[in-house]
């Protein structure tokens, strides 16, 4: 019992002013309010325990919160590493699809540039010859074969300009084709980029294989109005459907030497309800329908190692995606059989109003 109900305790017991019952009373209640106070003090002592063990758990767990923070800090930091190794990583094979489709393009290129350089030089071979003359007949007088002369020069100059301007529209769409996407759209004339793409991919694919030969077929619709697009961005895509095209022709023309097979690639453009399409349509071997959903995976080919980075169909995607458009395919896979019962259709379907 504590102390201080002891001394009441004591001094019920040694009263001479009470009553027994009343002592009888007070004792009974004083064990009743003893017995309560032990109650409580056991409660308080156990609620103390529990602040204390409360205390050492939440400091532990503090402790180990702070711990799995750093953990998940470091964490972070090594995913944003690898996240920034990542972009780093697609942007070097993006732009190495670039450079690979720009590969495609040189000898052509370089084949489209020859031709407007030979009229370069035949028309200045020729102008200097009728300077030359121009010079004797200003020496003998006569003014009317002079004026005639000065005609037929100002002539060959507007076709050395003409074909000048042609060598650097083909300079510059290389130099464009090639450089870091600035994401600008401009106007721009669909039929002239598609054929430009579909002649520098012919000459550069037959500079490279001898006996690559190919029909081909365009159908370019006049009524198209020139598009708000990234031009070397639809014109990689537009490369890159027409060289698929030719290295289907040109494999199954390989791998069938047997049987009597004509190679043709059709071009073809057109506006449609759904806005403007380009198609590229092959009679080659097809696509195994086993691979089909695959083909605008990134990294996916059906090319041997080396010969291909698999991007090319997945940038395609995303491109024409960014352009709010879409790209679809079609194809009917019989290899060995005549023109026209095989082959492959892509079509861009690019928004008259594509997005900004």
């Amino acid at each position: 019992m504590n102390q201080h109900l002891q001394h009441i305790q004591e001094f019920i017991e040694n009263s001479d002013h009470l009553s027994e019952d009343d002592k009888t009373a007070l004792l009974k209640s004083l064990k009743s309010a003893d017995k309560d106070l032990t109650i409580s003090e056991f409660k308080l002592e156990r609620t103390n325990k529990v602040k204390r063990t409360t205390a050492i758990l939440l400091e532990e767990t503090i402790e180990e919160l702070e711990q799995k923070r750093a953990v998940i800090e470091d964490s972070n930091k090594a995913l944003s590493k690898s996240l920034e190794d990542l972009k780093a990583a697609q942007a070097q094979l993006v732009q190495a699809e670039k450079m690979a489709s720009l590969g495609e393009l040189t000898a052509g290129i370089a084949h489209e540039i020859q031709n407007p350089l030979n009229f370069v030089n035949n028309f200045s071979e020729v102008s200097k010859e009728l300077l030359e003359e121009m010079l004797e007949e200003l020496q003998n007088g006569d003014m009317e074969e002079v004026d005639a002369i000065a005609k037929d020069v100002i002539q060959n100059l507007d076709k050395i300009l003409h074909h000048g301007q042609r060598a650097d529209g083909i300079v510059k769409g290389m130099l464009q084709h090639s450089r870091t996407n600035s994401g600008e759209k401009e106007r721009t004339d669909i039929n002239q980029l598609t054929d430009e793409y579909l002649r520098l991919a012919y000459h550069g694919l037959r500079a490279k294989d001898k006996s690559f030969n190919v029909a081909l077929e365009t159908h370019f619709d006049d009524s198209i109005n020139p598009l708000k697009i990234v031009p070397q961005d639809i014109g990689r895509v537009v490369l890159n459907l027409i060289t698929n095209a030719f290295h289907a022709c040109n494999d199954k023309k390989k791998s069938t030497p047997e049987v009597d097979y004509s190679p043709k690639v059709v071009v073809s453009t057109k506006n449609s309800d759904l806005g403007v399409e380009i198609s590229v349509t092959d009679n080659g071997g097809g696509i195994p329908k086993q691979v089909l959903d695959k083909i605008f995976q990134p990294f996916f080919t059906t090319k041997p190692t080396g010969q291909g980075t698999g991007l090319g169909l997945s940038l395609s995607y995303d491109i024409i995606k960014a352009h709010g458009g879409e790209i679809k395919v079609t194809t009917k896979e019989k290899e060995g059989l005549p023109t026209g019962q095989a082959g492959t259709e892509f079509v861009i379907v690019l928004p008259i109003t594509t997005k900004t």
